[in-house]
């Protein structure tokens, strides 16, 4: 009830001049036989997992010239003083220092500079048994060289969906406050186009010493995640769930309706994808065997390559991913099709839907 009060009323910031109509306040009155701190609860609940899936629509819906790296970075900030998480914001020097070189290729091209933004909740007295939630923050995405069409671009503002949906998450975490430890890490640039832009035909060296191939500059999400995943496994990562708008293939797969997985553990798996049901968020497994994995390792002149065929597009985006994840159980979740909506709904209006923001939190909540 709390969370349907909240989501279903919300509405899209505009930059429109004059008076803006915002939705009233509203107060809700429950008559109940059952004990009212329970009913308190389970309203405190609703509220926090709607918030949550609000504050992802908010960042998803900003402009890129409004919502850069570095805004994105400020907005961290203010959540972790509003809820007492520790945060590290590595800047460009932090990232060389580090050998990240999979995001600061994509950055090549930009006048912003890159942030790698990362939040820690502490929920337990020893910092063990981490879950790792890494988000995909590409502010804006042109192409780069192997640049979209012009009614390929917009709405590419949205390209940080994964990063909103674990900033959202970590909202209600914040408000829940479980006892559990989570380490978010969120890769952030955008991807443009300059006379220092990265190439097709580069070949670039990851934060994990691997090098990769780069035959398309449009498939620039997973390398940021390569930094990202390796990142989160170097801070003690005990599982990892990644979250993107990460390719056009899963929109042709699955549509608006599902989002697309991949997985090196099905029961990791299949604990979130229960959670997804139960919060409305449903998820379809994609396959990940050694055949898809040998696709992304087809280079001559490198370790991987980060496009090796149109031919499983979702799959070939995740299993390049998957490349960087060592023996840590992982989830990939590619929301490219369901982070937007293209009509109202019973349940938030048209545009970004604020989607896996629930189902991080509520796999958080519920272990």
């Amino acid at each position: 009830m709390a969370e349907a009060m909240l989501t279903s009323t919300y509405r899209l910031p505009t930059f429109k001049t004059g008076k803006q109509t915002d939705v009233e306040d509203r107060e809700l009155t429950i008559w109940t036989e059952e004990d009212s701190i329970i009913i308190h609860k389970s309203l405190e609940k609703g509220r926090a997992l709607a918030d949550g899936v609000n504050t992802a629509r908010y960042l998803t819906h900003l402009p890129a010239n409004v919502l850069t790296a570095s805004e994105m970075a400020e907005f961290a900030t203010t959540m972790a003083e509003d809820y007492d998480f520790e945060l590290d914001v590595l800047g460009k020097e932090d990232m060389e220092e580090l050998g990240m070189g999979a995001l600061l290729a994509v950055n090549q091209g930009s006048v912003e500079p890159p942030k790698m933004i990362v939040l820690k909740y502490q929920g337990m007295e020893e910092w063990k048994d981490i879950t790792a939630l890494v988000g995909k923050g590409i502010t804006y995405d042109t192409g780069g060289y192997s640049i979209k069409t012009k009614t390929g671009m917009p709405g590419m503002k949205g390209d940080m969906g994964g990063a909103a949906a674990v900033l959202g998450a970590m909202e209600t975490i914040g408000q829940m406050k479980p006892k559990k430890n989570v380490i978010a890490v969120i890769p952030s640039t955008d991807n443009m186009i300059s006379g220092n832009a990265f190439k097709p035909d580069d070949v670039i060296t990851s934060m994990s010493g691997k090098t990769i191939e780069v035959l398309n500059t449009d498939a620039e999400g997973r390398l940021a995640l390569a930094d990202g995943v390796t990142y989160a496994q170097s801070k003690g990562a005990d599982r990892i769930i990644d979250v993107a708008t990460l390719t056009g293939g899963v929109v042709t797969a699955l549509g608006s309706w599902m989002t697309g997985a991949m997985t090196n553990n099905e029961d990791f798996y299949k604990e979130i994808e229960n959670v997804g049901k139960s919060v409305g968020e449903p998820i379809w497994l994609l396959p990940y065997n050694e055949d898809y994995k040998a696709q992304v390792r087809k280079s001559d002149i490198a370790d991987l390559n980060n496009s090796p065929t149109r031919k499983a597009h979702a799959i070939m985006g995740g299993a390049f991913v998957g490349a960087f994840v060592e023996e840590v159980p992982w989830v990939h979740l590619d929301i490219a099709g369901t982070s937007v909506v293209e009509g109202a709904h019973d349940l938030g209006p048209e545009g970004p839907t604020g989607v896996m923001a629930k189902t991080l939190s509520g796999y958080i909540i519920s272990l």
